[in-house]
């Protein structure tokens, strides 16, 4: 009988996965599959052997009160222990609406067109390396929308075709996604609770990989552009002018500094990543002149800052409130996925590199791959048939998550607001960003073989 479930289970797993790649409503799916998760391996139990049982106590249970504790620790405790994370998501959203009120962003993008002149290779050289740095603290929509609109139009203003334009932009984003302390404390929560491997830290994960990782994403982005570039022909039919860059004030040139004050702050002195937003943010509040009204005034500012970015958040927040009840599910389908597949996947880091690389097109439309689709399921059926490292797992997850999704797939937000707002079409830009996932993510999979692969056993859970 555990066989017939474990089909079962692995069916809605597939199903899982086409919903995802279909676009539908990530936070209803994760519900959906949830209950699913629920129903059939608990009630396998009244039909499982017991020597299946009894090799595997996570399904062991007593009568109605022991359901009741197994039900409540999924649906209750399992996302109140997620608060830390989405407070983490939360402040980190108010940060990038600061960036983008007090103009350090946009500054940053217009100084450094400034230095490129009008040679289109160097500028989205500079370009992109300001703008991962910018995204190693802004994260979400609004921020990349807010970019886009001055980033894409100067591109394309210097004979840059759409196309490559695009492709340059997007990349330098998700490259700057893998420094990012939300999208860390958020992907992190796949893998282990917060009270769990306090090891794990930012600045642990960005010295061992995650700066290796950025940087791979950032050369092959920018040197794909320019033999994209070479090969192409300039245009310069693309008249759309950014959104009241004309007369906006630059911030003041010492506040440049800001936006990554978060980052090098948890990476040097393990800061608060919540206290690194809040002084980063004031401060460029109070630098640029934004804080000179009335104290009333000015709570109306901040609190309309925070308002605006937890808007922005808001569909992230309502996935990662799922996402934990999905993740401790998981825990109890998962004997019943080691009967049917313990066979098959792969128990060597060596293999798991190598299965990943080849396979990275499966993070595309929210496939099987990427956390923020139907990974996480992936994650649980990988995770119990073989013992790997936490850091190592993060690594091979964090790859078609942030290189293949998040810099690639059309399904992705800010992607599909590129593709309408600079008219490109969507197989034009999968040309061009597809083979960047696949020579980024090679590579990124060869350093986490030997950045990662054979990590003591404190790494383990």
């Amino acid at each position: 009988m555990e066989y017939i479930i474990g089909i079962i289970l692995l069916f809605t797993f597939f199903g899982l996965a086409y919903y995802c790649i279909k676009g539908h409503n990530l936070m209803i799916g994760f519900l959906i599959i949830t209950l699913i998760w629920t129903i059939l391996p608990l009630g396998g139990t009244l039909f499982a052997s017991q020597a299946f049982l009894e090799s595997n106590p996570v399904l062991q249970f007593e009568g109605a009160k022991g359901l009741v504790g197994i039900l409540n620790k999924i649906y209750q405790s399992a996302p109140e222990g997620w608060g830390t994370t989405l407070v983490n998501v939360c402040w980190g959203a108010w940060f990038g609406r600061v960036l983008m009120e007090t103009g350090i962003a946009s500054t940053l993008i217009r100084k450094t067109v400034e230095l490129g002149g009008d040679k289109p290779l160097v500028t989205i050289t500079l370009l992109n390396i300001v703008t991962a740095v910018i995204f190693t603290a802004m994260t979400g929509a609004g921020p990349v929308i807010a970019i886009g609109v001055i980033v894409l139009p100067i591109l394309m203003s210097l004979g840059v075709p759409k196309a490559i334009a695009m492709f340059s932009f997007m990349g330098s984003v998700a490259a700057g996604i893998y420094l990012n302390p939300v999208n860390f404390a958020q992907y992190r929560a796949f893998f282990i609770q917060p009270d769990q491997m306090p090891d794990f830290t930012l600045g642990w994960y960005v010295s061992h990989w995650g700066l290796a990782a950025l940087l791979i994403m950032l050369v092959a982005t920018t040197v794909l552009s320019a033999v994209y570039l070479k090969s192409s022909k300039t245009s310069h039919a693309w008249a759309a002018q950014t959104r009241g860059t004309a007369d906006q004030k630059n911030a003041p040139f010492y506040t440049l500094i800001l936006p990554i004050v978060p980052v090098i702050l948890k990476i040097w002195l393990d800061f608060s990543v919540i206290g690194g937003f809040v002084i980063a943010g004031f401060a460029a509040l109070f630098l640029c002149g934004k804080m000179k009204g009335t104290f009333k005034e000015n709570c109306q500012l901040v609190n309309k800052l925070y308002y605006d970015g937890v808007v922005d958040t808001a569909p992230l927040v309502g996935f990662l409130l799922t996402l934990p009840m999905f993740n401790t599910v998981a825990s109890y389908a998962s004997p019943y996925f080691k009967v049917v597949l313990g066979g098959i996947m792969p128990r060597s880091e060596l293999v798991v590199c190598i299965a990943f690389a080849a396979l990275l097109f499966m993070g595309l439309f929210r496939g099987p791959m990427t956390l923020v689709g139907c990974g996480a399921a992936t994650l649980g059926v990988l995770s119990n048939v073989a013992s790997f490292s936490v850091p190592f797992l993060y690594a091979v997850f964090a790859i078609p998550t942030i290189t293949v999704n998040i810099g690639c797939c059309i399904t992705q937000s800010w992607v599909a607001w590129g593709l309408a707002y600079t008219k490109v079409d969507s197989k034009d830009f999968l040309k061009l960003s597809i083979p960047n996932a696949y020579l980024t993510g090679v590579l990124q999979y060869a350093a986490a073989f030997i950045m990662l692969a054979g990590l003591g056993a404190e790494w383990f859970i």
